[in-house]
């Protein structure tokens, strides 16, 4: 094909769009998605497996599955994590990477501890430890999103969440098969050892990038000097108590105002949005586990086809995500995403028509849920970023990620309730697993009409945006 050709610009196009997984802050973002990613396992499903082989009960097992309640209320401190200046570390490495690179050390210093632990006499401590971990991580969560959405603009968001889900998943395949595997052929204590000098991939990296300029818009900048406002109103206060008022007003008022004075009643919309996106995603990865064994596969399949397997294609759909994100933008592809999140779950209820444990119906279900996965999760993480303001960029992207799984969750909890019921009147084996994943593709319907109403929303607002305000972003 010549270069004259009508394909040539299109070609060229797509180099200079995939040009863009070389761009320094975007490959930074593949070690801090390992850096996120590491701990999330180590104080869930594998704590899980290290308790239960060591003899502890089931029932003490599922209290300790209530540490992950840590990072469905990390919003709670993320206005501290957003406006405290950090003593020493803050003036040496800026308000982002001091709160990362503190969160970094209290991940490592917690999981080494954890090593230190036998379950079966320091099952208490082992808990307190495990905590450490996991608001350590949910406080680098909080820190290292803003980081993510300040450090680059908004052609980069895509890219950046792309690369951040391929280091985040490299890491679950280290915390989770790496860590058995080291349990097994040698002992835990050692797998979380290993696993807390991982730690450092995240420290380092922390330490050798650069703190992203501060961002502020002329809104925003308005917003604060009501702050000073206030301040000088009420000089007449005690000083701890006018201070604790306007940290209040700064940290936890302005973030929610700013919010809805710039989206007024939409903001409802993209909060109901938000809830609802992964929805009929997370109500059927609970039943996941359970209908694989259930059809019989042995675990080998499972992990092969499932994990391993499905990595490769959840990380080149998160790949394709960014690259469409960065060609067409976010909102235009919301609704494409709900639609195929919510299809890719009859791919399941074809498996459980089948009705046998057939591996290569099983691997393209795989093949279709993550790779729809990866992509829809690449396209919703850029468009999460674009809502915050850069003045709060912690605190209101902490109540989006909040917002995004508790639906989730509480529908989820039910997911076994309903299998149970289901399996009870169906006319054959696998008949009432079919009808659960119906069931979780039809509850991507709201936010699959959500989704056209922000559409419409962004299209509006682009419309009415004037070419050099467009420019200057």
């Amino acid at each position: 094909m010549t270069a004259s050709s009508p394909d040539a610009p299109a070609a060229a196009g797509w180099r200079a769009t995939l040009a863009i997984y070389a761009h320094p802050r975007v490959v930074t973002f593949l070690f801090l998605g390992f850096s996120a990613g590491l701990p999330f396992l180590l104080v869930f499903t594998t704590l899980s497996a290290w308790l239960r082989e060591f003899g502890v009960s089931r029932t003490a097992i599922g209290f300790m599955s209530w540490i992950g309640i840590t990072y469905s209320i990390k919003f709670v401190w993320s206005p501290v994590v957003d406006r405290v200046p950090l003593p020493l570390l803050t003036r040496l490495l800026g308000r982002r990477r001091s709160w990362m690179v503190l969160a970094q050390a209290g991940i490592g210093l917690g999981l080494l501890a954890m090593s230190f632990c036998d379950p079966r006499a320091d099952l208490w401590w082992l808990a307190v430890f495990a905590v450490v971990v996991a608001f350590s991580s949910a406080t680098q969560d909080i820190a290292l999103d803003a980081f993510r959405i300040e450090a680059t603009d908004e052609t980069l968001q895509g890219a950046t969440a792309a690369t951040y889900q391929l280091g985040y998943r490299i890491a679950v395949l280290a915390a989770g098969a790496g860590a058995l595997y080291l349990a097994e052929f040698g002992s835990w204590p050692l797998a979380y050892r290993i696993m807390a000098a991982l730690a450092l991939v995240g420290i380092v990296t922390t330490l050798v990038i650069t703190e992203p300029a501060p961002r502020v818009a002329a809104g925003t900048a308005e917003r604060e000097g009501k702050i000073a406002d206030f301040a000088a109103r009420n000089a007449a206060l005690p000083p701890a108590l006018r201070e604790a008022l306007v940290f209040v007003y700064g940290a936890i008022v302005c973030p929610f105002v700013d919010f809805f004075v710039r989206f007024r009643w939409h903001a409802l919309v993209l909060l109901a949005f938000i809830g609802l996106f992964r929805l009929s995603d997370i109500a059927m990865g609970v039943m996941a586990n359970p209908f694989y064994i259930d059809m019989g596969f042995s675990l080998s399949e499972i992990a092969n086809v499932t994990k391993l397997y499905g990595f490769v294609m959840s990380i080149l759909g998160a790949l394709l995500g960014g690259a469409l994100v960065f060609r067409i933008g976010a909102p235009r592809l919301l609704a494409p995403s709900v639609f195929l999140i919510a299809v890719s779950n009859l791919t399941f209820a074809w498996l459980a028509m089948v009705g046998r444990p057939d591996t290569l119906v099983l691997a393209t279900a795989i093949s279709v849920d993550n790779l729809v996965s990866g992509m829809a999760g690449s396209i919703f993480i850029a468009f999460l970023s674009g809502l915050t303001n850069t003045a709060y960029t912690a605190t209101q992207y902490a109540l989006f990620s909040s917002v995004m799984t508790l639906p989730g969750k509480v529908v989820g909890g039910f997911s076994g309730l309903m299998v149970d019921w289901l399996q009870a009147d169906a006319s054959t084996k696998f008949s009432g697993y079919a009808i659960f994943f119906v069931y979780t593709a039809l509850l991507g319907l709201p936010a699959l009409v959500l989704a056209l109403l922000v559409r419409r929303h962004f299209d509006a607002a682009e419309k009415e945006t004037p070419p050099s305000a467009k420019k200057e972003g």
